[in-house]
């Protein structure tokens, strides 16, 4: 059964921002809004380059309470946000460092019920100041901001600010250049030479930087072969520079894999095939 979309809420950061910031003083009180099953990105960390825009994928089911019906949107708001440091300070307007959750789509599942999809954009643009140090490539907290509000015009009648466990790791994106391997074509028992290069986001910069001593893996998958093999593990140099050789036994294609760490993601080179002779 197809359920009913109820609710389509389209705003901007900043204009979110400014109307929790601009907001009257709400009650001191229990909203009664129960947001559950929130995950970001899937649980994965969430990867952001130089200037491409990243989109996150936010779902998360909302119970309203009595009173209030979900396409009820102009009486009641849920934002599930991002966030370093202290919650007090998000709430208050002095954090410098949250994300918001913006927009989404809600599904109805009953009068006071629904299936929510956001979206949580990240934009490296140095004018946006969503990342611009690199120490924000590091673990962010997660919370939710509730409010409800009265029919027609009138002040904020409750609103809260609530942490939730788990946490999202914000990473750098890593690029690695085609593997370039030498000589073309080769002989069966000759060596072969293979290079590439590991660069990685600099959001200070808004370039991408050599990324030195990182452990890079050399791959080959064998002409008729389903799935790559790992020959080797190359430490790129002070450039980022990788270089290595291999004896030459069967036509194929070799790529490079880093598989990231804690402020880096993931990445994978562009495949060169090798015919063998």
């Amino acid at each position: 059964m197809n359920r009913r979309r109820t609710t389509a809420v389209i705003a901007t950061a900043g204009a979110l921002a400014l109307s929790v910031l601009n907001a009257p003083a709400a009650q001191a009180k229990d909203t009664g809004i129960v947001v559950s099953n929130l995950v970001f990105n899937n649980g994965k960390p969430i990867v952001v380059g130089t200037s491409k825009v990243s989109e996150t994928p936010v779902p998360f089911n909302i119970a309203l309470p009595s009173g209030y019906t979900v396409d009820g949107i102009g009486r009641w708001r849920i934002s599930p946000f991002l966030y370093r440091g202290n919650l007090k300070d998000v709430a208050k307007g002095t954090a410098k460092n949250s994300l918001w959750t913006i927009p989404y789509e809600c599904y109805e599942q009953g009068s006071q019920r629904a299936r929510c999809e956001g979206s949580l954009f990240i934009n490296p643009d140095p004018y946006m100041e969503e990342v611009d140090s690199n120490s924000d490539a590091t673990t962010w907290k997660i919370g939710v901001y509730l409010a409800l509000f009265p029919a027609g015009d009138g002040p904020v009648l409750a609103e809260e600010y609530e942490s939730r466990s788990g946490t999202v790791s914000l990473r750098r994106a890593a690029k690695l250049a085609t593997a370039d391997a030498t000589p073309e074509p080769v002989t069966k028992g000759k060596k072969l030479t293979l290079k590439s290069k590991l660069t990685r986001a600099n959001w200070t910069t808004k370039k991408n930087d050599a990324y030195a001593g990182s452990t890079v893996s050399l791959q080959f998958r064998a002409k008729n072969a389903t799935s790559f093999k790992t020959l080797k593990k190359v430490k790129t140099n002070s450039a980022g520079a990788l270089s290595t050789s291999v004896t030459a036994t069967t036509d194929g294609f070799f790529r490079w894999v880093y598989y990231g760490n804690t402020t880096t993601g993931t990445a994978t080179s562009g495949q060169d095939y090798i015919d063998v002779r």
